[in-house]
């Protein structure tokens, strides 16, 4: 979601291309963005709040439960993932979702086999 906001227009074009999707996001998506819009681009609350509003009135938002928290945990433990990273997984799958979209995981690698991770602005090569 923060490519939406980047000077790089393949990305930002990309993510414009994603929203369009209508997407599922989880909290922990709206955590992230919120933290690096107020640490790196030392955006208000106002801003921060209407970037949001945008972005939520594309996407479904997924909440973060205790079942995901629990296998948020166990995903972190089998995959060696950061427990963000994992509560995003874990989001996405207990909203029946077969593809995360992330550049922070591996391209291709399936987690729970069912979820595959596709880094949307991989080349394809090498």
């Amino acid at each position: 979601m923060l490519y939406l906001l980047s000077e790089d227009a393949r990305k930002a074009d990309g993510a414009e291309a994603l929203l369009r999707l209508a997407p599922v996001i989880s909290v922990q998506v709206l955590n992230e963005v919120t933290h690096v819009c107020v640490r790196k681009l030392r955006m208000g609350w106002g801003e921060i709040a209407q970037f949001l509003d945008l972005v939520r009135s594309f996407c479904k938002v997924v909440a973060l439960t205790e079942d995901v928290h629990d296998r948020a945990r166990h995903i972190a433990q089998r995959y060696r993932l950061s427990f963000y990273d994992a509560c995003i997984a874990s989001a996405a799958i207990a909203a029946g979702c077969t593809t995360l979209y992330t550049e922070d995981l591996g391209h291709g690698q399936i987690l729970e086999e069912s979820l595959g991770i596709r880094n949307p602005f991989h080349s394809g090569t090498g």
